[in-house]
């Protein structure tokens, strides 16, 4: 049994990626609309946001024109993503290097930060206002008798690490978004975790997309028990390049069948948008690659369900809900 939870009226809409045309729409085919102020629900249902709202689209303005205002006005809450912690980072001076960033600002950062700056040439005002945008977003959302939100993991003791340091409403303060920029700092490793996912080392080493050597593999962190190490990695075809190894019980964090639903994004989905376990769901898929920006119509705490999700696919196109038993 699910843990109960109240049944008030939720939106959860996944990794956005500067992809503003398809915000809209999906929106506006979950009812709400714009008075002038902000995007609001007729019948005061609310957003919620997974993070990840920029770098890659093509009308990131536009996404933060639209999620702030709504944010500002309640209508909406938003959790940080690993690319608005990025962000941060790089626009942020290191106090302690003089003329250095957080986040270096070499060839690979640029490049994959490049098209938000292009939308904010010659806006540095605007600009400015932004990160402090994402200096407030909270890490995490628990909900009271509600759902929960991560980026990409909920790992209970990396939470219970950060809680106590953390600013009002689980926000990174200035001395913690220094510490997570410190590799090998544990405030790094927690915050690592919980926006980009766990990695766990293995005994053998496999080769990459890129034909890289790794030693480490991403996980289905949500899973419990003792498992193999193929049926945990992600992505799923990396499974076909690694080697079999049992992984013990307590290798992955795992999440309780009978804890209130967990919500997160971050690992480009693909496929017809489903549940992961009946209190686990990812919402992103890949919307930045051609897949759909998908919201999940929270009503209640039972189990979830994919006759819930509504998704709009890349460059704007309605894909509408996905019924029971449609393929």
């Amino acid at each position: 049994m699910v843990e109960k939870c109240s049944t008030d009226g939720y939106d959860i809409i996944g990794d956005i990626h500067g992809h503003g045309a398809e915000l809209i729409a999906l929106l506006e085919s979950l009812g709400y609309f714009h008075d002038g102020i902000s995007y609001i629900h007729p019948q005061g249902r609310q957003a919620l946001f997974l993070g990840d709202f920029i770098d890659r689209g093509p009308q990131q303005r536009l996404v933060m024109q639209t999620v702030m205002p709504m944010v500002e006005r309640a209508s909406a809450r938003a959790i940080m993503g690993n690319h608005e912690f990025n962000a941060i980072l790089f626009h942020t001076l290191d106090p302690e290097n003089p003329g250095c960033w957080l986040r270096p600002r070499d060839n690979k950062n640029t490049n994959q930060h490049l098209s938000f700056l292009a939308e904010y040439l010659n806006r540095p005002e605007e600009l400015g206002k932004v990160i402090e945008w994402f200096k407030r977003l909270p890490l995490w959302i628990d909900i009271p008798k509600g759902p929960r939100l991560i980026h990409a993991c909920w790992h209970q003791d990396h939470i219970d690490t950060l809680k106590p340091r953390l600013g009002h409403g689980n926000t990174l303060t200035d001395q913690l978004i220094l510490e997570a920029s410190r590799k090998g700092s544990p405030v790094y490793a927690s915050v690592e975790v919980l926006l980009k996912g766990l990695e766990i080392p293995i005994k053998d080493k496999y080769f990459d997309k890129d034909g890289n050597p790794r030693s480490e593999v991403r996980t289905r962190w949500w899973i419990n028990g003792e498992v193999n190490v193929q049926e945990v990695a992600l992505p799923p075809s990396m499974s076909l390049r690694l080697p079999t190894e049992t992984l013990a019980a307590d290798v992955l964090p795992g999440y309780c069948p009978s804890k209130k639903p967990v919500f997160f994004g971050h690992y480009w989905w693909k496929g017809k948008p489903e549940p992961l376990a009946d209190n686990v769901a990812c919402l992103d898929y890949s919307v930045a690659k051609g897949g759909s920006l998908v919201a999940y119509r929270w009503d209640s705490c039972e189990a979830l369900h994919h006759s819930k999700y509504i998704a709009v696919s890349a460059h704007s196109s309605p894909a509408g809900h996905y019924q029971a038993g449609r393929s």
